[in-house]
Formats: structure tokens, sequence, C-alpha cells
């Protein structure tokens, strides 16, 4: 009876230390970053207005090419984001460390330039041991690549007439390099007048194995192969 009752003490032990520990686990996992758009959703819905109030708010707020014309600089509170879909969520990471330049040339898309580099050192999930796993040998080798890049090749035509704070869309095609690694991507955009600021929001698709990483997979959960970068950019003159 004696061994018995010590059997079942320790079986309650390991339950509770198993049911402890997949509870920490999970809350570490947990997404913790939420994604703010510089764009606001009615701004970038603003362009299925009907003609007539499209026309009266152009003429109200008509932006000209000098002021979109010219060198950019990315400025705070610029912030890239990485997102993985999980079994359970989609845990987010950010990167407010961004540098770059966008030179705008609204007569000429082929004359246009950009260019935009991360610190993935300050990249960010909200919980400490999880970044520090990300950013490891393991992972992303941070110490050996200590930027994330991505250099636009070619602009999509964008309308020569805007209006201030209504999106435009936009396609930004080009080479996204991490880890060392390249893979030409092409993130679908909206581009935005603002208080003389100009702001940019963008997405585009990548796997784990477009840089060499494998898809990380626990006893907790899975994870999807691909991996989903977003521009969330202000820029000023």
């Amino acid at each position: 009876m004696k061994k018995r009752t010590v059997a079942i003490t320790a079986a309650i032990v390991i339950i509770a230390g198993a049911i402890t520990a997949f509870i920490l686990v999970n809350n570490s996992l947990g997404n913790k970053v939420e994604i703010e758009s510089v764009i606001p959703e009615q701004a970038q819905n603003s362009g299925a207005q009907k003609e007539g109030t499209a026309n009266a708010a152009a003429a109200a707020a008509a932006v000209t090419p000098e002021q979109l014309n010219g060198t950019w600089n990315i400025a705070e509170p610029s912030k890239v984001y990485w997102s993985v879909t999980t079994s359970k969520e989609t845990v987010n990471f950010v990167d407010p460390s961004v540098k770059g330049t966008w030179k705008v040339n609204l007569e000429d898309a082929s004359a246009m330039t950009g260019e935009g580099a991360v610190d993935m050192s300050a990249l960010d999930s909200g919980t400490a041991q999880r970044d520090e796993h990300v950013k490891g040998a393991d992972f992303l080798s941070v110490a050996e690549f200590p930027e994330a890049t991505f250099t636009v090749k070619s602009f999509s035509e964008m309308p020569k007439e805007w209006t201030e704070g209504t999106a435009v869309p936009v396609q930004l095609q080009g080479t996204l390099t991490v880890k060392g690694i390249e893979k030409e991507v092409t993130f679908d955009s909206q581009a935005a007048y603002s208080g003389g600021e100009l702001k940019l929001s963008g997405t585009t698709t990548v796997t784990f194995e477009d840089f060499g990483l494998s898809n990380p997979h626990s006893i907790v959960l899975s994870t999807e192969n691909n991996l989903e970068v977003r521009l969330e950019l202000v820029l000023k003159k």
C-alpha cells in the first residue's frame, strides 16, 4: 500500500510538473506584439469612394508633384514586422531600428530608387528568451549578420495626382537579404502623403528555407513554413 501511495504521489507530481511546464511554455510563446499600420484603414479604403466624392476631396487637398518628388529618408516611428503563424496563433516580431531612403519621381518610375536596412539585434517579440534564441547562432546568427536589407529594383507606375491622406497602390520589386542570403521579392504596398510625410505600408511572403533556416517545431505547437514581412514606414525629406 505504501509503495502504491508513493507511486501515485510521484505520478501526481510528474503530471503537475508537466502541466506547469506547458503553461510556462505556452505563456512564453504567445503573441505579444500588435502590428500598427502607419496608414489608417479609412485612408486605404478611400480609393474606392465614388468619383464625385473623390474629385471633391482632390480639389480640396491636392498634393503637387513638387511636394512628392525628391529624396525621402526613413524616420521614426517606422517599423518592420516579421510574422510567424503557429498551430495556435500568429506571432509577430517588431524591429523599430530602420534606416533607408526612397527617391520619388512621379514622372519616371524607372528613375526611382529605394533601399532600407534593419538592425536585427533590435528584433523584439516581447519575450526575451524567445528573442535570444531567434537571434542566436542556430537561427538568425545576428552577431555575424547584424543587418537585413532590402534594395528596390523597380517600382510600379504611380498616379501623377495625389490627394492628401489618400493611399495609392504601389509595388516594390527587389532583393531582400537576410543572414547574407538574397531573395527576390515583391512588396504589395500602399503609399500616402500626409502632413509633409510620406507613408508606406507593404507586405511580402517568404519561407524559412529562402534564408537557409529550418522551420521550428516543438511538442507544444507546429509552425507554418511561410513568414510575412511587413513594412510600416514613415519618411521625411
